[in-house]
């Protein structure tokens, strides 16, 4: 019996591919507030983190506030 190859994202990326796995700049990537995970001395995003975050953007045409509103206002 073959042997199924098996592709998937690993856990715990560092920034140019935590960028990439949300489509935004490394440098808008470090303003985003995310936390990450200290491994030896490397400092990777959690992905479920990064999907934290992408979940809870709002919607196109969704009228939600943002935390920079809650901070400085309208």
């Amino acid at each position: 019996m073959a042997r199924a190859d098996l592709t998937f994202a690993p856990r715990l990326l560092p920034s140019p591919q935590a960028a990439a796995y949300l489509g935004v700049s490394e440098t808008t990537l470090r303003g985003l507030n995310i936390p990450r995970k200290v491994l030896g001395g490397k400092r990777l995003y959690d992905r479920l983190a990064l999907d934290e975050y992408a979940s809870g953007l709002p919607d196109e045409g969704e009228n939600r506030r943002n935390t920079c509103d809650d901070v400085f206002g309208d």
